[in-house]
């Protein structure tokens, strides 16, 4: 071969070589292009479903979406439904939702948390409801008495356990004998703290106990209800006894409006063991419990100076327990009394409940003229 055509040669294998590598390169370079194509319609892809689905979620809190969590009533038919003694709101709500009363729990737990004091209030017993009710309309109806069916029985604040035993026995048909004996049961479910006994522990409220439920259920259902109030309250556990103790003398003593500063007055008696009364609570309700004894605001001086561990008259220091069985108001008082300096009150007026409170022991003689006057009861 001449170098001319060695030339030649070497011309066209360059030639060859760079055409095929630009070739090459064409095809490297359409397929990095399919691959950024792809990867950008796989990316407005995922937009594309973070909308769809961002919009079906928005959809569900729109009125009249497709996935709302309410009923928008106002509602058809009648239902009935148990709100058993301790449910929470939750469960309030599940029960309504198995009746179809309303469309799902969460719907009624957010208005029952809106309204904490309301949904506090809901009294255990069976309901007449609608269907297909909105959750607020629900919560409403639940909240007035006149759409609760059944009897019921009602055990107000302040009732001895004996008291409490007549009333439900007048209710169930159980005989107060085994209430009293449900006491000494190995199933009765009291605290240590309550040290074996029942007065104090038996919360006021209203039940639903049907006839198949025993003495013992019926008296651990209020127990129960009395240590869940305790621990709303704040309450230390080791302070159960003497929570319980100082709030069913406020109830024994008080009415609506003093509770907070009743308690004060417990308190700073307590406290001034050198004062006019010397560390003595010197409280009628006391004595009245200690004589079971009803229908009087007043003692006598027989009566106060009776040798009994309760009697406050005679004896330093809070009595040995409970005096009767006290409600949510009084055990947030005995837990947070009123500020002040008061060491005595009387109901001036019983008829109105007006009560005077001073910290002055003449002055506190002069309110007491006044109920000697208004009520002429005094010995």
């Amino acid at each position: 071969m001449s170098e001319l055509d060695e030339d030649i040669f070497d011309e066209e294998s360059r030639t060859g070589h760079s055409r095929r590598a630009r070739r090459a390169e064409e095809v490297r370079s359409s397929r990095r292009g399919g691959v950024g194509c792809l990867a950008m319609v796989l990316a407005a892809a995922v937009v594309v479903a973070a909308m769809f689905f961002a919009f079906g979620s928005l959809r569900s809190l729109v009125p009249g979406g497709s996935e709302s969590t309410d009923f928008e009533g106002p509602g058809h038919g009648s239902v009935e439904v148990e709100v058993e003694s301790g449910m929470a709101g939750s469960e309030i709500g599940e029960a309504l939702v198995e009746a179809g009363v309303i469309k799902t729990t969460s719907s009624f737990t957010q208005v029952a948390t809106a309204q904490p004091d309301k949904a506090g209030s809901i009294q255990p017993g069976t309901y007449s409801m609608l269907k297909e009710m909105p959750a607020s309309d629900a919560f409403d109806r639940l909240l007035d008495p006149a759409n609760r069916v059944g009897s019921g029985i009602t055990i107000p604040e302040g009732l001895w356990r004996s008291e409490i035993y007549e009333r439900l026995s007048k209710g169930t048909g159980t005989p107060v004998s085994e209430y009293e004996q449900a006491e000494d049961s190995s199933k009765l479910e009291l605290p240590d703290e309550a040290g074996g006994e029942v007065e104090g522990w038996l919360f006021p409220s209203t039940y639903e106990f049907d006839k198949k439920t025993s003495a013992v259920e019926q008296l651990n259902t209020m127990i129960k209800m009395t240590t869940d109030e305790l621990k709303k309250a704040g309450v230390e556990r080791s302070d159960w006894e003497r929570t319980l103790t100082v709030a069913s003398i406020v109830e024994g003593e008080a009415g609506a409006a003093d509770r907070g500063k009743v308690a004060r007055v417990v308190e700073n008696r307590l406290e001034d063991v050198t004062g006019p009364t010397v560390g003595m609570l010197q409280m009628d309700s006391t004595i009245h419990y200690m004589l079971r004894k009803r229908g009087t605001i007043t003692t006598s001086d027989k009566e106060r100076d009776t040798d009994n561990p309760y009697n406050t008259y005679k004896n330093k220091g809070l009595p040995p327990g409970p005096i009767n069985n006290p409600g949510a108001e009084a055990i947030e008082a005995a837990e947070n009394p009123e500020d002040g300096d008061w060491l005595f009150f009387v109901t001036v007026d019983p008829e109105s409940g007006e009560t005077k409170f001073t910290a002055d022991e003449s002055e506190h003689q002069r309110n007491v003229d006044e109920f000697c006057r208004n009520t002429g009861s005094c010995e």
